[in-house]
């Protein structure tokens, strides 16, 4: 079993700029494909963002594509979102996932995913 545990979410003005992180509980993290989701109110939880294990292939939703980067430290067993211009519409709760099936592929399926977190709020003000 991995636990997964996000942080940094939070209220921001549109335009603005948040970063979240997730910790992972166990090392075997460095081997797993970690993604980020999110899901608004009375939405499907949605893929925002994913990244290999090595950090060698990252793959974006389209609209988040130049405004969010995915990043990782292996060392330090943790991803991290960073989150700028944001949009009203960015508003959900942001789910991070981590997956140990088909590492090298950065996938976009949420029913790919093994593990997820508890989820963060981020808010973003018009």
């Amino acid at each position: 079993q991995v636990q997964l545990v996000e942080s940094g979410g939070g209220l921001v003005q549109a335009g603005g700029s948040l970063r979240l992180s997730c910790a992972a509980s166990r090392r075997s993290i460095i081997v797993a494909t970690m993604g980020w989701f999110r899901q608004a109110p009375e939405k499907e939880r949605e893929f925002v963002a994913a990244i290999t294990w090595n950090s060698g292939t990252t793959n974006y939703a389209n609209s988040v594509k130049g405004r969010f980067t995915i990043s990782r430290d292996n060392a330090k067993k943790t991803v991290s979102l960073q989150m700028n211009s944001l949009k009203p519409e960015d508003s959900a709760v942001y789910y991070c996932a981590a997956k140990y099936r088909s590492i090298r592929y950065a996938g976009d399926a949420l029913s790919e995913y093994e593990y997820w977190g508890q989820g963060t709020q981020v808010t973003v003000s018009s």
